[in-house]
């Protein structure tokens, strides 16, 4: 029997030290400043500011880098905000191509083609435009155009209140009436801004303008 027993007993030991799994250790970087930690696709949502609902966010892709040094919000296939009053009025419609919101700053980067139209029907458009929700102000060192009825004024450089009912453009370079830009159309454009800013960035800390 003894015989027997260590016949079998042998072959069960080699089987199981042949079927023993090998496994391989991967090593994942994740690099938080151009690593997102949460991405969202089709977004239509509402952000709060010290538990008051001031912005209607709608955008394809939201990616979120709550990890990095700076963290921030990226929105990289366009955006549209619609910015509320208190007594939740849009104030402020904002489209752009791309945009950052920085959180610790509270400062929103808007990139591309940005048009912005308030309650009064003024609208702004330019390459780039930042706004502070601490100093609840817009501004920019951009190239600008400010349609108000039937005028329009351009410039390099903007500062604005919240609502745009109170602005002042830099450098102003022509004012003119609407009847006037539409028989330049063919041959005037807004420039594009060659400032290309990576994700993980801050802008830049514009001078203040008084």
């Amino acid at each position: 029997m003894a015989v027997v027993l260590v016949a079998i007993v042998m072959p069960f030991y080699f089987f199981a030290s042949c079927t023993e799994e090998k496994k391989e250790m991967v090593e994942v970087i994740f690099d938080p400043e151009t690593s997102y930690t949460l991405k969202e696709t089709n977004v239509e949502t509402l952000v709060s500011d010290s538990g008051i609902t001031r912005y209607k966010v709608i955008t394809d892709t939201w990616l979120i880098f709550d990890k990095a040094s700076e963290p921030y919000w990226y929105f990289p296939d366009s955006v549209y905000l619609e910015k509320f009053d208190t007594v939740f009025n849009v104030e402020t419609s904002i489209r752009a191509d791309t945009a950052r919101y920085y959180k610790r700053r509270n400062l929103w980067q808007l990139d591309g083609h940005v048009d912005i139209l308030n309650m009064d029907s003024v609208r702004l458009e330019t390459s780039q435009l930042f706004l502070d929700e601490n100093k609840k102000i817009f501004y920019s060192d951009s190239f600008v155009v400010i349609t108000k009825g039937e005028t329009v004024n351009t410039g390099i450089g903007f500062l604005s209140n919240e609502d745009m009912s109170a602005y002042e453009i830099f450098d102003s370079t022509a004012d003119f009436t609407v009847e006037t830009q539409r028989r330049g159309r063919e041959t005037d454009s807004i420039p594009a801004d060659s400032t290309d800013l990576l994700p993980n960035r801050p802008p830049p800390d514009m001078e203040e303008k008084e």
